[in-house]
């Protein structure tokens, strides 16, 4: 907790220089690691982070990203609430099992799925889909979940399946509006202890960009650029981390690999860096579409065998 001078609410030179000793000294507490050195480079878990991320519809976004949790799950005991407008929870636990399991849903025991779902249910919980919700009214649905299931990140998939607060949007307009979500999600995820992961779309004109003659995926769309989200640049201004998440979905070869670039890491003091432009974290699917491995590696495989 930051410390406030008393006569005021301004940050005290007690706090800051505690702060700077422990940059100095080495001591600021680093985000997690999975032991996947391809990963941990750039990414880490961190806890009371806001972090955005974007990509082309139907590129598998949101596969990705529970997929990366998972390992997290698995590793460090991690506990997840998920709003997913355009899944229904049946749906994502299904494929949480094929993850774990590494099978499709049709050729797992029917012991064996029954057996998982339950560690499935004790890590991952879903905030019903039947209703509709402004950002704040999620919030506060969220937190009021919280006090019963003590979740360590958010997951809101997608920002625009939430509807706009009318009265808001008449003080603020579109564009303010987005900016005061923004501030509402990372106060969020301070006064909760907990990270929020918000997925947002790229706008209809980004599929026409597409990668220059020469390139290895010449003529093929390129992933997205920080600023075109739906809504801008806002989204990259505003979270603590930026990542983009980008599948060349009709190449002949690579249409089962997820590429990932970490474009912002507010704080690298505490562990990962953005990736290089023409390098982001490959992952490859694995047969059947039941996970992600990395130079030939199951990644789950790994995160198992590394905590046992």
């Amino acid at each position: 907790m930051t410390m406030t001078d008393s006569h005021s609410n301004t940050v005290s030179l007690q706090s800051q220089v505690s702060r700077l000793n422990d940059i100095r000294n080495g001591k600021i507490k680093e985000g997690l690691r999975l032991g996947i050195p391809e990963i941990d480079e750039y990414w880490r878990f961190k806890f009371s982070n806001f972090n955005v991320v974007l990509g082309h519809a139907s590129t598998g976004k949101t596969t990705t990203l529970l997929y990366l949790l998972l390992l997290y799950a698995v590793k460090y005991n991690l506990k997840y609430l998920i709003y997913s407008a355009e899944n229904e929870p049946s749906s994502i636990s299904k494929k949480l099992c094929e993850f774990l399991i590494g099978l499709p849903f049709n050729k797992i025991p029917d012991k064996v799925w029954k057996e998982k779902i339950k560690w499935i249910h004790e890590h991952f919980r879903y905030i019903d889909i039947d209703e509709t919700f402004t950002s704040s009214e999620l919030l506060r649905q969220a937190e009021k979940i919280k006090k019963t299931f003590n979740y360590h990140a958010l997951l809101i998939d997608p920002y625009n399946s939430l509807i706009r607060d009318k009265e808001l949007m008449k003080t603020y307009g579109g564009h303010e509006y987005d900016y005061a979500v923004m501030g509402d999600y990372r106060l969020f995820t301070r006064r909760n202890k907990c990270s929020i992961y918000l997925i947002t779309h790229a706008v209809t004109e980004s599929l026409r960009h597409k990668h220059p003659n020469g390139h290895k995926f010449e003529g093929y769309i390129q992933p997205p650029s920080a600023g075109s989200a739906e809504g801008g640049g806002k989204f990259l201004n505003k979270s603590d981390n930026f990542l983009i998440l980008h599948r060349y979905t009709n190449h002949p070869e690579y249409w089962t690999d997820t590429y990932l670039a970490v474009i912002k890491i507010k704080e690298i003091d505490s562990g990962g860096r953005p990736t290089p432009m023409e390098n982001p974290i490959e992952f490859r699917s694995l047969a059947n579409n039941v996970g992600f491995s990395i130079n030939n590696k199951n990644l789950l495989h790994l995160v198992e065998k590394r905590d046992s």
